[in-house]
């Protein structure tokens, strides 16, 4: 081995954990490739939305950032962290931002609200809270929290491809949703969502790498075909159609434009703190989760069953939050797709180089990128919304006292259209029926303050009310 590789074999113990640089640079692209559908969905998820001042985020610069913090961070990790974790803007926490935060202050107020979240996570990784937080929520509360947010996402999949739509309210019916927009399925873009969810699943069942892209690239393949030959009227935000080019300079046009405390004037102090700790909950937890799993799938945890250097990892994940909202690409996280990397033998941070490099490279081909309909992305909603549902099954259901509050937690996040309204519906049930139960005291203080903090929550109009607010 020469000495350049020797030097690097040595920083990343490549050859200590039984791999090789071939296998480290096959496993980082594997990665990438899994996860490369996150360049195409975060823009279209915050750029389907609107703040309260009706202003949308340009799509094009949104790859541009999406793209921008996932290659830095992603080496960020791999150098720092030394695991073959990629790092990009979080499926779920993009919703939270463009659906929770973006409808109550502006998108730069939004922003700034995951730069905190992301100074919090950083925070209670130095002082060593994160154990005392990690202890206050039941273990199948989170997974309850992770399946709601699935199905959270599979709704907005389904209601992005015109598959759901909302039955206007001068029918005056009790039906709130219907099949398409006539309540029966009409049009070609419509044909290529559902072509679309069953490619994706049929990869998913084949265990094929990469499937979720590969879905991707085809339906919107087949989309640009069907888009110059029919006669569509609308495919709705992206119409799909061969760009004038392919590579572009960058447009770092949405670097830096946030707003750290505007938040707490647009929403109120209450509403911006709640959402700022569904973030954290959001983030944190699952990242937890992630590291973990990724870890003990390369065989790396430690006789005691931890993650080597989990301190430097974990706060590395919580200024990727950080960086997220300084490039308003959303709350950037550990990535679960990682797998795919270490099923192909990445066991180093060599790894996220290489899906790092690759990142670095997209920043050129936005133009690629901003002709994906849809109803070609959406499926990918539909397989991710699957993916996170799986957990369900870890709930013990018999138990009503966690079954409940799962339960809760899973079906307010959809039918709320609020993913802060699900958690907040899990915590309150759950302290409750541990005090029914005659089991208070099992709940931890950190859990009885945040519940408290949810009641004022659900409950602010009549407390508005009584305190003269009003």
């Amino acid at each position: 081995m020469s000495a350049p590789l020797g030097g690097i074999d040595r920083y990343f113990s490549i050859s200590a954990r039984g791999s090789t640089v071939g296998r480290e640079i096959r496993g980082g692209f594997a990665t990438f490739f899994t996860m490369a559908y996150i360049l195409v969905l975060n823009p279209i998820i915050l750029g389907s939305a609107k703040d309260k001042y009706q202003h949308t985020l340009d799509t094009g610069q949104l790859a541009t950032a999406t793209a921008l913090v996932a290659c830095v961070m992603t080496i960020v990790m791999g150098v720092g962290g030394n695991l073959p974790l990629a790092i990009a803007a979080g499926l779920g926490l993009n919703a939270v931002v463009a659906f929770q935060l973006a409808p109550l202050m502006s998108w730069a107020d939004a922003m700034g609200l995951v730069v905190l979240e992301g100074l919090v996570i950083c925070l209670l990784v130095l002082t060593g809270l994160r154990e005392a937080i990690m202890n206050a929520i039941p273990q199948q509360l989170k997974q309850a929290i992770g399946v709601g947010i699935g199905l959270f996402i599979a709704f907005i999949g389904f209601v992005d491809a015109g598959f759901v739509s909302r039955v206007p309210d001068a029918a005056s019916t009790t039906v709130p949703v219907q099949l398409g927009a006539v309540g029966r399925l009409t049009g070609w873009p419509v044909l290529v969502f559902c072509l679309g969810v069953l490619l994706t699943i049929g990869l998913l069942a084949r265990k094929v790498k990469g499937a979720i892209l590969i879905s991707i690239v085809t339906m919107t393949v087949v989309a640009i075909v069907i888009n110059a030959v029919a006669d569509i009227r609308s495919w709705g935000l992206t119409t799909p159609k061969v760009p004038d080019k392919i590579v572009a300079a960058p447009d770092f046009g949405l670097i830096g434009h946030f707003s750290l405390f505007g938040g707490f004037a647009k929403a109120g102090v209450l509403t911006a703190v709640l959402l700022v700790f569904t973030l954290i909950l959001s983030d944190f937890f699952d990242a937890m989760g992630t590291i973990v799993g990724i870890s003990a799938e390369a065989g790396l945890l430690d006789d005691r069953g931890q993650v080597p250097g989990i301190g430097r990892v974990l706060f590395i994940d919580g200024a990727a939050a950080v960086a997220g909202g300084l490039g308003s690409a959303s709350s950037n996280t550990a990535y679960i797709e990682s797998a795919a990397g270490v099923g192909e033998g990445a066991r180093t941070g060599f790894a996220n180089l290489v899906t790092g490099g690759l990142f670095g490279l997209a920043l050129f081909l936005t133009p690629l990128l901003t002709i994906v309909p849809l109803q070609a992305a959406a499926p990918a909603l539909i397989a991710v919304g699957f993916l996170m549902m799986t957990h369900v099954k870890h709930i013990d259901w018999d138990r009503y006292e966690i079954g409940v509050p799962a339960f809760l937690t899973i079906a307010t996040m959809p039918f709320t259209y609020s993913i802060t309204d699900g958690i907040g519906a899990g915590f309150l049930s759950y302290v409750l029926l541990k005090a029914v139960l005659g089991r208070a005291r099992e709940v931890n203080w950190l859990l009885w303050g945040v519940s408290a903090l949810f009641l004022v929550y659900f409950a602010i109009d009549p407390v508005e009310q009584v305190l003269g607010v009003k």
